[in-house]
C-alpha cells in the first residue's frame, strides 16, 4: 500500500524531479515550442488571409468574366443583326437588278418582235406588189378581144396565185 499512499520522501523526490524537468523544459524546450506555435499561428493566419484574398480575387474574376460574356453576347447579337440587314439589302438589290434585267429582256424581245413583224409586213407588201405587177404585165401582154377572154384570163391568174 505504500504506492497508493506515498511517503514524504517520495513526494520530495518527485517534486525535485518535477522541478528539474520543468527547469530543463523551460530552459531548452519551452522557447522552441512557443516559437513553433507562434510560427504555426502566423502561418495559419497568413494562409487564412491568402485564402480570403484568393476568394475575393476569384469573385472579381468571376464578375469580370460575366461582364466579358455579356459584352460578347451583345457583340454577337449586333453582328447577327448587321448580317441580317446586309442579307436583306443584298436580296433587295438582287431583286431590283433582276427586275431591271427582266424589263430589259422584255423590251428587247418586244422590239425584236416588232421589227420582225414590220419586216414580215414589208416582205408581204413586196410580194403583193410583185404579184400585182406580174398580173398587170400578163394582162397587158395578151391582147384581149372580148369579155369572155378577160374572164378566162382572170380565172387562170387566180388559179396560179392560189397554187403559189
Amino acid at each position: 500500500m505504500k504506492l497508493v499512499t506515498p511517503d514524504i520522501g517520495l513526494l520530495f523526490w518527485m517534486l525535485v524531479m518535477f522541478g528539474i524537468v520543468l527547469f530543463v523544459l523551460t530552459k531548452f524546450a519551452w522557447k522552441p515550442i512557443v516559437s513553433a506555435l507562434k510560427d504555426r499561428e502566423h502561418t495559419i493566419d497568413e494562409a487564412l488571409k491568402s485564402a480570403d484574398k484568393a476568394r475575393k480575387d476569384m469573385e472579381k474574376l468571376q464578375a469580370e468574366n460575366e461582364k466579358i460574356m455579356m459584352e460578347a453576347k451583345r457583340e454577337r447579337d449586333l453582328i447577327i443583326k448587321e448580317a441580317k440587314e446586309i442579307k436583306a439589302g443584298i436580296i433587295g438589290d438582287a431583286k431590283k437588278e433582276a427586275s431591271v434585267e427582266a424589263k430589259k429582256i422584255i423590251d428587247a424581245t418586244r422590239k425584236s418582235i416588232k421589227s420582225e413583224t414590220e419586216a414580215a409586213v414589208n416582205e408581204l407588201k413586196g410580194k403583193v406588189a410583185e404579184l400585182s405587177v406580174d398580173i398587170a404585165e400578163k394582162i397587158l401582154r395578151e391582147s384581149l378581144k372580148g369579155n369572155k377572154e378577160q374572164q378566162n384570163l382572170v380565172e387562170k391568174l387566180l388559179k396560179e396565185i392560189k397554187m403559189n
